[in-house]
């Protein structure tokens, strides 16, 4: 079984090459719901090579559900964070800048003056990107680990505000010029359900066996009628559909279940895990108390309040969609920025819409 990834991935690549010279630097800013995130790279023979990195959890979305609004808190902490982006991004002269925001600013009232004192404070422009843009980048930046020999494929998003699930398929008989034009979007469905509003929902620091089934309840419930629209199950119950999985969640429960002394990417992108494995993991760390989470070498205190329900939801999808085995992906959004602002300044396109939408 080939894991190389689809050939137009790789063209896309070569298109953004072809438009730039190698001394063009690129930066791709994530601003989610938990996380800061920024990827500075430069093209090469392979691809893009990755100069610089940062991540921070800042909890923009913390307390969004109840007040509808970012607090004063969550938004300093953010603007801490980029402030060290934009310090990055000037040392490493970056000549093209893309930021994106998600869930948190896509929901909060005073997202237009967040934004405003972000520009202020860092001079980083901030750009709030639809729940579809969301779900096309993220399959954009894992194209390399989808198996080329598999027509179909369930990529899902587990974020700290909402999560996405996409269906890609190759079934559709057109030729895919580049994943910029064409990246076999056939559906996808995004729900207002991450780590961060269940949490906030449910508690997270001691959760009761009879509190995740009902967390793993509400998130089946969200997405059935995704499953119900396009029909996926039959296709995996037949052995036709590969998983991949992006977000903290997911390569947190892959350090776990290797055992890792601590967080290793190397180990984690691109591994898979049966689909035993993946349950048996889940349950097991939400049986874990939260003290035991917090000295966890792949969990630690940031994430221990958080993680059960990213397990809630993970066995949600492994339920409704028992592929054989997940892989892991610590990649996503910031790579599929990275590639399309390469193929994008010589093609001068953009995404393409899904070909439809559940609900639409």
């Amino acid at each position: 079984m080939t894991s190389s990834g689809c050939a137009g991935f790789d063209d896309a690549l070569r298109m953004g090459r072809a438009g730039n010279g190698r001394r063009d630097v690129y930066a791709a800013i994530d601003l989610g719901t938990n996380n800061c995130r920024l990827l500075i790279a430069r093209p090469n023979a392979r691809g893009f090579r990755v100069i610089d990195a940062f991540s921070r959890i800042v909890r923009l979305g913390e307390g969004l559900g109840r007040r509808g609004a970012l607090s004063e808190d969550a938004m300093q902490r953010t603007v801490d964070a980029l402030h060290i982006c934009a310090r990055k991004i000037e040392r490493k002269s970056a000549t093209q800048v893309r930021a994106i925001a998600t869930e948190a600013c896509r929901r909060a009232r005073n997202r237009d003056s967040f934004l405003r004192l972000v520009e202020e404070e860092t001079g980083i422009e901030l750009e709030i990107i639809s729940t579809e843009q969301e779900a096309q980048l993220a399959l954009l930046g894992c194209l390399p680990l989808l198996d080329s020999s598999i027509d179909d494929a369930l990529v899902f998003d587990i974020g700290g505000g909402s999560t996405e699930i996409t269906w890609m398929s190759r079934r559709s008989g057109r030729q895919q010029e580049s994943p910029a034009k064409d990246a076999g979007l056939r559906a996808w469905h995004s729900v207002p359900i991450g780590v961060g509003t269940l949490t906030e929902r449910h508690g997270g620091r001691e959760v009761t066996a009879r509190l995740f089934e009902e967390m793993v309840d509400q998130v089946e419930a969200a997405l059935a009628p995704f499953e119900a629209e396009v029909g996926l199950r039959p296709l995996v119950e037949a052995g036709g559909v590969q998983m991949l999985g992006t977000s903290g969640t997911v390569t947190t429960l892959a350090g776990v279940q290797k055992g890792l002394p601590r967080y290793n990417r190397a180990a984690v992108d691109g591994c898979y895990l049966d689909m035993q494995s993946v349950i048996d993991v889940c349950w097991r760390i939400a049986d874990m108390s939260y003290a035991r989470r917090c000295a966890h070498p792949c969990i630690g205190r940031d994430r221990a309040d958080m993680v059960i329900a990213g397990c809630a939801i993970l066995t949600a999808i492994c339920r409704l969609w028992p592929v054989d085995r997940l892989r892991v992906a610590d990649r996503g959004l910031r790579e599929g920025l990275l590639v399309t602002m390469m193929g994008l300044d010589r093609s001068g396109g953009s995404l393409p819409p899904a070909q439809r939408r559940y609900g639409s």
